[in-house]
């Protein structure tokens, strides 16, 4: 069965994927990252004027990486706001997302964790950095293949 998000994206010719729908009947959609920023444009423009949380995860170990966001549309008068998860899969070798920044400022500090924990790229975000790890930090450690250092220094800490 077809959402709405998956009708409007089929009426102007964008590529995806539906996965069907969650336990609260919010409907899923799968997502490439070099079709991510216009098919936010798009779900924007047809309503889509808060981005209720950002997420990422790793598939398996040495499969795909998934940024994940929660779009609502919120409008006056409406007591049940309509939703659409958008699963974005970037290959783990170099994880690229284009950044929604610039379409949803909630998408900052969200995307940064992103960044640190997992390593996905977002592309265009204006301030891409380590945002709960120390700058120094190696690796990404919410992969599930990463391997946690026996001992960290963290130097100047009082």
């Amino acid at each position: 069965m077809q959402g709405r998000s998956s009708a409007c994206l089929v009426k102007h010719e964008l590529v995806h994927r539906s996965l069907g729908f969650d336990y609260q009947g919010i409907e899923a959609l799968e997502i490439k990252p070099e079709d991510w920023y216009s098919i936010a444009v798009i779900l924007y423009v047809y309503g889509y004027n808060y981005l209720r949380s950002q997420c990422a995860y790793d598939v398996v170990p040495g499969g795909l990486l998934v940024s994940v966001y929660h779009l609502t549309k919120i409008e006056c008068g409406v007591d049940q706001p309509e939703e659409v998860c958008i699963k974005v899969f970037a290959p783990r070798r170099n994880p690229r997302v284009p950044s929604v920044f610039w379409i949803w400022k909630s998408a900052d500090f969200q995307e940064r964790e992103s960044y640190d924990m997992l390593g996905i790229s977002y592309e265009n975000h204006p301030r891409l950095k380590r945002i709960l790890m120390p700058e120094s930090w190696i690796g990404w450690p919410l992969r599930k293949d990463y391997i946690t250092p026996n001992f960290y220094e963290i130097q100047d800490a009082y």
